[in-house]
């Protein structure tokens, strides 16, 4: 079961007890007390216990904000991601948060903040992955060649 239901029912939980020890007679300090709330929030409880909404004191059926992307979507945006960077006109293939950002913005029509995009990667199983320090075509050969006539040729010498 996921985390948020699960509090949520916890939730629920502890507002019925609440409204049991008001049954019983308890004062507002000590059903505060007992259950280990607020009295702001065993006050609210007991305004909607007295006004027979138990509506109110089932609470939410869900945490936080809806989401964005329906069910279907995180599956088309993955099936885009696969196909690189390059393919959506980027010259290279490295995707960037703004760049998964506009793809996702572009497939769907949902508009993701570039510092949240990685939410939405996290959710669909993806992680941060940093390319290599050395390009693809770097020639080591080439590279020794150059550092040991070029460089001494073109580097700044000390002035004595």
């Amino acid at each position: 079961m996921e985390r948020g239901k699960k509090r949520l029912r916890a939730l629920k939980k502890r507002r019925y007890k609440a409204v049991e020890l008001f049954n019983k007679g308890e004062r507002q300090a000590s059903v505060a007390h007992t259950l280990r709330v607020s009295r702001q929030s065993v006050s609210r409880w007991y305004q909607d216990w007295l006004n027979g909404d138990r509506e109110a004191l089932r609470g939410a059926t869900q945490a936080g904000r809806k989401r964005k992307l329906d069910a279907d979507q995180p599956a088309i945006i993955e099936k885009e991601l696969l196909r690189g960077a390059q393919a959506h006109g980027y010259h290279s293939d490295l995707w960037t948060l703004p760049r998964v950002a506009g793809l996702i913005e572009e497939v769907t029509g949902v508009h993701y903040h570039p510092g949240h995009v990685w939410r939405v990667l996290r959710q669909m199983g993806w992680s941060l992955q940093r390319p290599t320090l050395q390009a693809k075509e770097r020639d080591e050969q080439k590279v020794r060649q150059w550092k040991s006539r070029t460089w001494n040729k073109v580097k700044k010498k000390p002035k004595s």
